[in-house]
């Protein structure tokens, strides 16, 4: 670069720089005389709003038609009544400037649920059961084992092998289960998962056998 700016003056400047790969643009920057003192201040646009126009900004992004709207929406709805206060990234600017931009539309919340557990502290208090597809030597046939698992104690108290998977074998199964142990009505918590086949109908009424079902004994005897 020293070597360019010496000789710049005595051949054509373009090609010089052309063959060594120097850009032309700081070539003219080492030309000019260093800066001494303060850098000069920038001048401010014509159109710069002053600090009450800033300010008459800011209150009205926050009034109450306008605080979950973005400035893009602000400033249309202003236009439709005629009214024009600055340009969108202006208002960015406004609440950056204040620290308010963030997401300015309402937002649903999830606060923090405690998650639901089944705690058994002795036999015939919490009963979970399943259904599990058994293979066989046909193809695409299957059996069905039902299973009723006391959590307590890890004590199979109900299990049946059908060849068909249905609520109304499943509800028999519970209620001879129910009977073989003498479960007290209002004792027993029945727990699942959500398949269709934890679904039953008792007189017309669906009732799902789903986590933390309470069943009565009047539910579970045929009538």
């Amino acid at each position: 670069m020293t070597a360019v700016c010496e000789i710049a003056g005595e051949v054509q400047l373009r090609p010089l720089c052309e063959a060594v790969g120097v850009d032309r643009s700081s070539v003219y920057r080492r030309r000019q005389p260093a800066m001494i003192g303060p850098r000069r201040k920038r001048p401010s646009p014509i159109r710069t709003l002053s600090l009450a126009e800033r300010d008459h900004v800011a209150a009205l992004l926050v009034e109450d038609r306008f605080v979950d709207r973005s400035p893009v929406e602000v400033f249309h709805t202003l236009l439709d009544e005629g009214v024009h206060t600055c340009s969108t990234r202006t208002m960015y600017r406004i609440l950056k400037d204040r620290q308010q931009v963030k997401e300015r539309r309402a937002q649903r919340t999830h606060p923090q649920h405690v998650r639901p557990e089944l705690m058994a502290s002795g036999p015939n208090e919490v009963w979970s059961w399943d259904i599990t597809r058994l293979r066989t030597h046909v193809s695409w046939r299957y059996l069905y084992l039902y299973v009723i698992l006391d959590i307590f104690s890890r004590f199979v108290v109900g299990w049946m092998i059908a060849e068909h998977e249905t609520a109304a074998l499943a509800k028999n199964l519970i209620a001879e289960s129910y009977d073989r142990h003498n479960v007290q009505p209002g004792t027993l918590v029945l727990h699942a998962d959500r398949g269709t086949q934890m679904t039953v109908r008792h007189d017309g009424a669906e009732r799902r056998l789903s986590c933390r079902s309470r069943f009565e004994a009047a539910l579970l005897h045929k009538r």
